[in-house]
């Protein structure tokens, strides 16, 4: 959302611009990283503490808005409103890299964190489109009738949940299409004129840009493009995202946060307790453990790009100013410090979970594995068989740089390679076994033939230089 007229910003119009199209670019990729599945899998679970998180962190947020300040006067002022949507955003982009350093990501708690992370998101950017709403409506004086909430309410989630649905319809046939252009360069840069395109679409509405963003990633986040976009906009995205940070430090104004110091700290407490107790409560009325609750509540404390992203468009909209803004960063600056360390020691320890897990509830994965007399074997084999993958229009990236670890994917098949020394396991859900089997007896029959036509060249000379030179195409000079 661009500034509102009349409005002042600390940084040039063209700054901020840049800014804008990096928050777009933000939220494009933070759609591609959620995992649908996993959030609909626990949605009963994520959604209890997601919901539990958000109305306990939106109503300490703005109460202590209302207290604390003579000229806000009731709970729906947009001030107050603003503040209370600030306390709501949870960073799924960090709480799911500490969770996979931990490996952590398939527990129980990681899982549920997700979910509800994944939808405090989305809650906190239709909150926001509320907000932004209630401004517009305010700064045409005609005031703030319920009403009108009321329809900007629906407004806001009916857009976002009629696209999310039609997107997540449409995208595999979509990405099909796109498949045709046979470049990973030109989908990547399609997928993100679509995430454009849908931004405008929310703008027009009368919602925030980082919707459309959001929503266009979120639907492509389960085809077999999304991770290949998202590495061909590593570019851009590396370009413009220090960019967006360094112009939302520049919005800092550290005079005007004097005297609203005493304010930021009870903020930042209120948004901490909203946040542990409104998410660790309902974890354990799901299922877990007070050690899960914890776990739960902490994951669900680091702030990121959304509390920036919802910041900026509120100072830029006129509805803060510099001290709240400036509020708003001391919050996430807390959250950044004492959160990771928090959520890494509170995973210390058993399960969090009361019940064993079912298999429903962890997803029923078979697992093939495989034992070679050496690793150079098995690093042959898995070269053959990521080749095999390859060939059948699968889409291979590593995992983890240091490990050998493969995912593997073609629309909705999702298969997982990992290479231990000697020994290859192959992960896939039982409906994809007998294909994956099939393709490594191809593989292996292909080995077959190849050894076999090694074994039939017995000639010393022929398994010597006029070997190599055949393989090469050079003629031999022997009659």
């Amino acid at each position: 959302m661009f500034p509102l007229p009349g409005t002042t910003l600390p940084v040039t119009p063209e700054l901020y611009g840049f800014a804008i199209v990096a928050s777009i670019i933000l939220l494009f990729s933070a759609g591609l990283e959620t995992d649908l599945p996993t959030f609909l899998r626990f949605s009963g679970k994520g959604s209890l503490v997601g919901f539990g998180g958000v109305i306990l962190s939106f109503v300490l947020g703005d109460l202590i808005t209302v207290l604390f300040f003579d000229d806000v006067v009731h709970f729906m002022d947009p001030k107050a409103l603003f503040l209370g949507t600030l306390s709501t955003a949870t960073s799924v982009g960090i709480t799911a890299r500490i969770l996979s350093e931990r490996r952590k990501m398939s527990s129980p708690e990681g899982v549920t964190i997700l979910a509800a992370a994944v939808l405090d998101d989305v809650i906190g950017i239709i909150l926001l489109a509320v907000v932004v709403g209630v401004v517009k409506v305010e700064t045409s004086g005609t005031g703030v009738p319920w009403g009108e909430i009321g329809i900007i309410a629906l407004k806001a989630f009916g857009f976002w949940l009629i696209s999310t649905v039609i997107g997540i319809i449409v995208a595999p046939r979509l990405a099909k299409n796109l498949k045709r252009f046979k470049s990973m360069d030109m989908i990547a840069i399609i997928s993100f004129g679509f995430a454009l395109f849908m931004s405008g679409l929310s703008e027009m509405a009368g919602l925030a840009m980082i919707i459309g963003a959001y929503v266009i990633g979120l639907a492509l986040s389960q085809t077999d493009v999304a991770h290949e976009t998202r590495e061909r906009l590593l570019g851009i995205y590396n370009f413009f995202v220090p960019i967006f940070f360094t112009i939302m430090g520049m919005m800092v104004n550290f005079e005007a946060m004097k005297g609203v110091l005493v304010f930021g700290l009870l903020y930042t407490a209120a948004a901490f307790a909203g946040k542990i107790f409104g998410c660790g409560i309902p974890a354990l009325a799901a299922g877990f453990n007070i050690k899960g609750a914890m776990r739960i509540g902490a994951g669900m404390l680091p702030r990121g790009e959304v509390t920036l992203i919802i910041a900026g468009i509120g100072l830029s909209s006129g509805v803060i100013g510099q001290d709240m803004f400036g509020v708003a960063i001391m919050t996430l600056l807390a959250a950044s410090i004492i959160a990771p360390p928090y959520l890494i020691k509170t995973f210390q320890g058993g399960s969090g979970y009361r019940s064993k897990l079912k298999d429903k509830d962890i997803g029923n994965i078979h697992t093939i594995e495989l034992d070679f007399p050496g690793q150079k074997m098995a690093d042959f084999i898995r070269e053959k068989l990521l080749e095999g993958f390859r060939n059948e229009e699968f889409f291979v990236h590593k995992v983890d740089y240091n490990k050998q670890i493969y995912h593997i994917r073609k629309d909705e098949i999702l298969i997982t390679l990992i290479q231990d020394e000697d020994k290859i396991s192959i992960n896939t859900t039982p409906e994809n076994e007998a294909f994956v089997r099939l393709l490594m007896l191809e593989e292996v029959l292909d080995l077959k033939d190849f050894l076999s036509g090694l074994e039939s060249m017995k000639s010393p000379d022929m398994m010597g230089a006029d070997l190599l030179m055949g393989m090469f195409g050079v003629p031999s000079e022997k009659k």
